[in-house]
């Protein structure tokens, strides 16, 4: 690769090496903070996985489907929903995710 070329996205580093992921914060970051991401569960079953509901048009349609399929893989499925997508959520429903759950998926739709 020279000099003026950028990595594509989802490029790793070398043919052995998995895809780079670019992760966004739709928070308002100045300064784009950088995380690790955690590694994925090896699997399911057994696991507590919370779908974040974030009150817009259509989304627990989505994560009415994602619990079933999450379901049929043996995970104990937890809801959660904010009360406007105007709004963070409120720090109860964190914490109740945090404590509570595994895994959490968050669903945008509209």
């Amino acid at each position: 690769m020279s000099a003026r070329q950028k990595p594509r996205a989802g490029a790793g580093a070398g043919p052995d090496e998995p895809p780079r992921r670019v992760l966004l914060d739709p928070g308002s970051e100045r300064t784009p903070a950088l995380r690790a991401r955690l590694p994925r569960p090896e699997r399911l079953a057994g696991l507590r996985v919370g779908l974040l509901d974030i009150a817009k048009a259509r989304g627990d349609r989505f994560l009415d489907r994602l619990e079933e399929l999450l379901a049929e893989r043996g995970a104990e499925v937890i809801r959660f929903r904010k009360p406007t997508f105007t709004k963070p959520a409120p720090d109860a429903v964190l914490q109740q995710i945090a404590v509570r759950c595994d895994a959490v998926v968050e669903a945008l739709a509209d």
